[in-house]
């Protein structure tokens, strides 16, 4: 007796000779054919499919029991689906367990955005499966168009429509070319986040690609009311034409120097706001720096930093690693000689081991005497962790960079020794990494040559955020492997507290001890 199988078969985007060859071999020869539907509609898997079924073949139509979002399910939608898969599952298992070869219909390629994938999942543990790949419906919808989806080294990203509207107009604005699926009841607000931006001229919309009722037009002049599931929309890249050559790669050599930007060069009034967008929620932007973020053309930073300022039409947002502060310093100060204005961002405050330096440092440059820069304040870490904490930076304290990026060890491990001689609250930044995985541990056996074991550590986590901690140790039962990138250190001096409720708290008056 053969193993049954239970195979994925993609048909493509509905035009029956778009079906592969393989498909079709598969849904001829199988026992079982099944199929997904909506409420009071008819498959299109099974349209696209159905000259190619055998005589006799069972056919199980597996019906969503909703489509629209809503249910009076106790779980909700998801929990309403999760049921119905269970189904689908124990549906399937009946005749698999019979012998009987199931093929199961997917419309465009079963694994993008498919609910066959779903019970792919659940049952291949136990029965020999397979995945048939489809055409999907995007590659449809890009011939339909006619227009080129992306070229050479353009960036292509696969969105769907039901992504919130900031969100799907910062990742519109992060890449060159697009699809955007899943539209229907979507539509106005994926319109409103292509024109948010800028990418809505040159967007096409496409529906029921390959199909008889196929019709594109500019994503501009579609009515929403018309806009069935079955249409997608295609965003082109920016890419060169095949003719013109490859992009030529950005910027002049060295020698050359810095290119010159279009627009008047060293406009009078030139100005970079350096904003500190604080630890991370959005209730610690102060209003000032909301104001600025609202009025500028560009915005230039670390990349999820530059995530944090909501797109809009008419803002450009320059994103870029995490080691090249003065490269993207010098693009702000180009960026407002040319007469734009420009933002710079960080995160927490931007003048505490952020982007304020990086900038001053790149205005050493003769060529921008005559860019102005201005920083605005931002809540920094510090002040959050402490904050959470109680007050244990009521006293003196310092704050300390334990990365060695710019400044040798020797330097940390000097000045660890002098703050912890002056008995100071000490705050300490960057402090482990995996490429400085043993720098925490170092900080910890250098203050106990000079503090008490018993001296109050707070480590604050990803405060302000979703997933924020904060933990109150000592400097004997401080773990260095449970700090990483995202801790940011407060340890106290010797007169720093914890009360009964836990809060941390230090003294203004402090008698340091007696050496």
């Amino acid at each position: 007796m053969t193993t049954p199988s239970f195979r994925v078969v993609g048909v493509g985007p509905g035009d029956p000779e778009l079906m592969t060859v393989k498909a079709a071999r598969l849904i001829g020869s199988a026992d079982v054919v099944a199929y997904h539907q909506g409420v009071g509609k008819s498959s299109n898997a099974r349209r696209i499919a159905a000259d190619a079924f055998p005589e006799g073949v069972v056919e199980e139509v597996l019906q969503y029991p909703v489509t629209t979002g809503t249910t009076d399910h106790p779980g909700g939608y998801d929990g309403a689906m999760n049921d119905f898969y269970d189904e689908c599952e124990r549906r399937m298992r009946v005749h698999l367990e019979a012998g009987r070869d199931i093929v199961l219909l997917a419309e465009g390629d079963p694994l993008l955005y498919g609910s066959a994938m779903y019970l792919h999942d659940r049952l291949s543990e136990q029965f020999e499966t397979s995945v048939v790949p489809g055409v999907p419906a995007f590659a449809a919808a890009t011939a339909a168009a006619g227009t080129p989806l992306v070229r050479h080294t353009d960036v292509l990203t696969v969105l769907p429509g039901t992504l919130p509207r900031p969100e799907l107009a910062r990742r519109l604005a992060d890449t060159d070319g697009a699809i955007i699926m899943k539209l229907g009841r979507t539509f106005p607000a994926v319109r409103a986040a292509l024109e948010e931006a800028g990418r809505l001229d040159g967007a096409v919309y496409v529906e029921r690609a390959s199909m008889a009722e196929e019709r594109h037009l500019p994503v501009a002049e579609v009515d929403p009311a018309t806009v069935p599931y079955f249409s997608l929309i295609v965003v082109p890249g920016t890419g060169p034409s095949a003719a013109q050559g490859p992009a030529p790669l950005p910027g002049p050599s060295a020698a050359q120097g810095p290119a010159p930007l279009p627009g008047p060069s060293a406009a009078q009034g030139a100005e970079v706001v350096v904003v500190g967008l604080g630890p991370g929620p959005d209730r610690w932007l102060t209003p000032e720096a909301a104001e600025v973020l609202a009025e500028v053309d560009h915005v230039v930073g670390y990349g999820p930093y530059v995530e944090r300022v909501p797109q809009r039409a008419g803002l450009t947002r320059h994103a870029s690693g995490n080691t090249v502060e003065v490269d993207r310093a010098r693009l702000a100060l180009d960026l407002a000689r040319s007469g734009q204005k420009v933002a710079v961002v960080s995160g927490g405050d931007a003048g505490v081991f952020g982007m304020a330096s990086a900038v001053f440092e790149a205005a050493e440059d003769p060529a921008y005497a005559d860019v102005a820069i201005r920083v605005l304040p931002g809540v920094s870490a510090v002040q959050a962790v402490a904050a959470r904490a109680g007050a244990p930076v009521g006293a003196d304290f310092a704050v300390l960079s334990l990365s060695d990026r710019l400044k040798p060890w020797d330097v940390v491990e000097e000045r660890l020794r002098g703050i912890a001689r002056a008995d100071l609250v000490l705050a300490v930044y960057n402090p482990r990494s995996r490429a400085r995985p043993t720098q925490v541990g170092d900080m910890r056996r250098i203050l106990l040559e000079e503090r008490s074991p018993e001296t109050v550590v707070v480590v604050g986590r990803d405060v302000g955020r979703a997933e924020e901690s904060l933990h109150v140790t000592t400097l004997a039962d401080l773990d260095p492997e449970s700090i990483d990138m995202k801790c940011l250190i407060i340890v106290g001096a010797s007169g720093t507290r914890v009360t009964a409720r836990g809060q941390v708290w230090s003294p203004r008056f402090v008698t340091p001890p007696t050496p």
